[in-house]
């Protein structure tokens, strides 16, 4: 399958402390890496490991930094003849900390550089897609974006923070896929409630990813349905573990799946990162059933 995906790169700077300093307080990092992040990025690496076609569209700047990111796209199977270069600006990063004693992160963001536009969009032939997936992220633009898929394109958008007018997009994804914060900024405490008060149009698919809670979807039935965390025998890393959620979704309800089975196997593929560094090695056995199910040989 052919997928497009739309959204950020990032270049991530990721170092493992045994605890969280305190204010003012110096604690060594035991491991440090630079790696290549960004929701969408992750999302679309992912997905290429799951055995599917994909491209990232997305701003590349036109620096150093910027010409790395995009190397690490195309080594991890991803391509990017739809990003565009930007002279302009800098390369995203993220510093990110990681706590062994709780397997939490924390992330200082940095981003200097102009976002994908929709008339950076509308130079993409969407043709050749069977499936299209949005970062939620420069909502006036996105909303153009949306606008020009062609009829019977499927197509699905991540809700991870609130924006202003983001909610006015909801009309359109086939499938929604949303954060647990973002249920939180909203006035929410569970998944189930907030996912009902949603008000979708008929036929389309909402779900929300609750941490060490698993999981939850909105069916084309109307009916809420949880699937249960995954988690492994010790948590090591949790960073881009919703990243990797929303492709097992995407993976399993393109392929044919029903949103139940599609929601176990993104809670099964969620966990499955949270035991390992990085988002290496998520492909392979087990990625072709549709039921869902995960088989760890």
């Amino acid at each position: 399958m052919q997928i497009l995906v739309v959204g950020t790169a990032t270049l991530d700077i990721v170092s493992r402390v045994p605890r969280y300093p305190a204010e003012d307080e110096e604690v060594r990092a035991d491991w440090r890496q630079e790696r290549l992040g960004g929701n969408a990025a992750n999302t679309a690496v992912v997905l290429a490991q799951l055995g599917h076609r994909v491209s990232w569209a997305g701003t590349l700047a036109a620096d150093r930094d910027g010409d790395w990111i995009g190397e690490q796209l195309r080594r991890q199977g991803v391509a990017t003849e739809w990003a565009r270069r930007c002279d302009g600006g800098r390369a995203p990063v993220s510093c990110i900390t990681l706590s062994r004693a709780g397997g939490s992160r924390t992330i200082i963001h940095f981003r200097d550089l102009p976002e994908f536009t929709a008339g950076d969009f509308a130079r993409i032939a969407t043709a050749p897609f069977d499936w299209v997936h949005f970062e939620g992220r420069n909502v006036p633009d996105l909303e153009r974006m949306l606008a020009r898929l062609p009829p019977g394109l499927p197509c699905s958008l991540e809700v991870e923070k609130p924006r202003p007018g983001i909610e006015s997009l909801f009309g359109r994804p086939d499938l929604l896929l949303f954060s647990r914060h973002y249920a939180r900024a909203t006035g929410f405490d569970a998944a189930a409630p907030f996912l009902e008060a949603l008000g979708l149009r008929a036929g389309a698919v909402a779900a929300c990813a609750w941490g060490d809670e698993g999981g939850w979807v909105l069916d084309r039935e109307g009916e809420v349905r949880h699937s249960p965390a995954v988690p492994p025998a010790q948590v090591v890393d949790t960073l881009g573990a919703g990243d990797v959620f929303n492709a097992g979704f995407i993976d399993r309800l393109a392929a044919g799946a029903a949103p139940s089975g599609a929601l176990a196997f993104a809670c099964r593929l969620a966990g499955r990162k949270c035991g390992r560094s990085g988002l290496g090695g998520l492909g392979g056995e087990g990625s072709d059933t549709v039921d869902g199910g995960w088989e760890d040989g």
